[in-house]
This record gives structure tokens, sequence and C-alpha cells, in this order.
């Protein structure tokens, strides 16, 4: 996945060398980039763990995220306009999923639901609703 990444954003957060210095290399731009938005840590510990000035990853890290979104925009971000459009998507998250009207979801949060007092049952009496 990470390479696949670095082909497609690597051509444009590529620097050219200078006569101070090499310039960093994409993979390296890259790495340092996932590494912030993965793991949350400040420049500064960042700046430890890749022997670099934080001052140098406070501009690669916006930098790269631009071309990441840059890249991706249309492939992933792209929402339909026409609500035929919308119909279609409803129907590939209810062929996966199996949720009537419904076009998509978020994962990351997980919250104890406790089935209402009128819940309807199955045949043994347990809860049609069964989330804790």
């Amino acid at each position: 996945m990470f390479m696949e990444l670095l082909e497609r954003v690597g051509s444009h957060i590529e620097k050219q060398d200078t006569f101070w210095g090499k310039s960093l290399s994409p993979r390296l731009r890259l790495a340092i980039t996932l590494c912030y938005l993965v793991t949350g840590d400040s420049y500064k510990t960042l700046s430890y763990g890749f022997r670099m000035a934080h001052n140098s990853i406070s501009l690669i890290i916006p930098e790269t995220c631009k071309a990441i979104i840059a890249e991706y925009l249309k492939d992933v971000l792209a929402s339909p306009t026409m609500p035929e459009q919308w119909k279609e998507v409803a129907s590939l998250f209810f062929n996966k999923w199996i949720f009537h009207h419904t076009v998509s979801a978020l994962d990351g949060k997980h919250i104890a639901i406790r089935c209402p007092p009128t819940t309807a049952t199955t045949r043994d009496s347990t809860p049609l609703c069964s989330w804790r």
C-alpha cells in the first residue's frame, strides 16, 4: 500500500537538490507524514525519530497531505450528484451490509446499545436486537 501511495504522490512531493544540499526523498517525506497521521505524535517527537529539524517536518507534512488529497480527491471523495447515482450507492451498500436506505457509514466509535423494553423477540424469547 505504501508503494502504491508513493507511486501516485511521489512526483508531487519530489524536490530538486540545491547547491546547499540534497533534498529529502519522496519516500522519506511520505513516511514522515504517515507516521504523523497514524501516531499523532508532535513534530518534536517525530524530529527525534527521523533525526530531522521539527521546522522541516512542519513544512513536509502539510505539503504531503495536500498532495495526497489532490491525487485521491476524484477517486475517493467523489459523491453522487444525481438521484439515480445515490440509489445505486444505496443498492451497493444494501447488497454488502444489508441495511436499507443507507449510503455510508462511519467507523471508529463503539457504543453500547441496550434494547428498548418493547423490543420484538424471537421464538425462544431472545431479543432481536442483541447489541450490547
